[in-house]
């Protein structure tokens, strides 16, 4: 089947693409390691942004090694300092007055909805913390989004395509060039790749620069949410 004008399924990603994040998941990223003795700090822990927040921490984890400082990194070290960083960053979006939508990505939602584009959102958090947010913003499945999924609902976190597979498979979706992928970090850009997405669109900002994104080759790179119905061949204001 041939990629049509438009696509049937838009998959966003959370933190940093519809979530506004002012670094907030690197702080809590880089906290938890140096708590558990590790080195790590914001722009090394902005790296692993987008994957599942364990396969992160084990990462860094071994990249301190690699410098001489932390321990030697097993299961239940991973875990521990994952339940340390699930505290602060449910914490943040529970209560920090910052959290708020990304400029544009309710009107964005409901504009797709009504031309008949399914909506879901992926991301590398766990359910726990997800639900936190949703509550949080407002939005809900089926009332504002047409699916949601975490990174421990399926086997492999990003930049594995389990996530937009999983999201196509919710949505009722079978071809994934008929599907698009919106998201602010290398790892967002290897899932949409790995799985095909017609569209592989990209927003550079404050999580990586246009320089840092365009060697990875999305299909398209914005400067901001609000451009993506654009790069979609949508004009959501007729």
């Amino acid at each position: 089947m041939a990629k049509p004008a438009h696509p049937l399924l838009v998959v966003f990603d959370m933190a940093g693409t519809t979530v506004h994040d002012n670094s907030d998941v690197a702080r809590c990223l880089t906290q938890a390691l140096r708590t558990a003795g590790y080195y790590c700090d914001d722009a090394l822990a902005n790296t692993r942004m987008g994957m599942a927040k364990p396969v992160a921490i084990a990462e860094l984890a071994a990249l301190s090694l690699e410098r001489g400082v932390g321990r030697a990194v097993t299961p239940s070290l991973v875990s521990e300092i994952h339940r340390n960083f699930l505290h602060a960053i449910n914490e943040h979006y529970r209560t920090h007055p910052s959290v708020r939508a990304a400029e544009g990505a309710a009107e964005i939602f409901a504009a797709l909805r009504h031309r008949g584009i399914k909506v879901a959102l992926d991301t590398g958090f766990s359910r726990p913390t997800v639900d936190i947010i949703l509550a949080r913003l407002g939005w809900s499945v089926p009332a504002t989004l047409d699916a949601v999924v975490t990174s421990d609902e399926v086997p492999h976190g990003r930049p594995a395509a389990d996530l937009f597979l999983e999201a196509m498979r919710r949505c009722g979706v079978t071809d994934s060039r008929q599907c698009a992928h919106v998201g602010d970090t290398p790892s967002d850009i290897g899932e949409g790749r790995a799985a095909a997405a017609g569209w592989n669109i990209a927003i550079a900002g404050p999580s990586h620069t246009r320089e840092q994104l365009s060697p990875l080759r999305p299909t398209h790179l914005v400067g901001a949410l609000t451009d993506v119905p654009a790069a979609l061949g949508l004009n959501l204001h007729t």
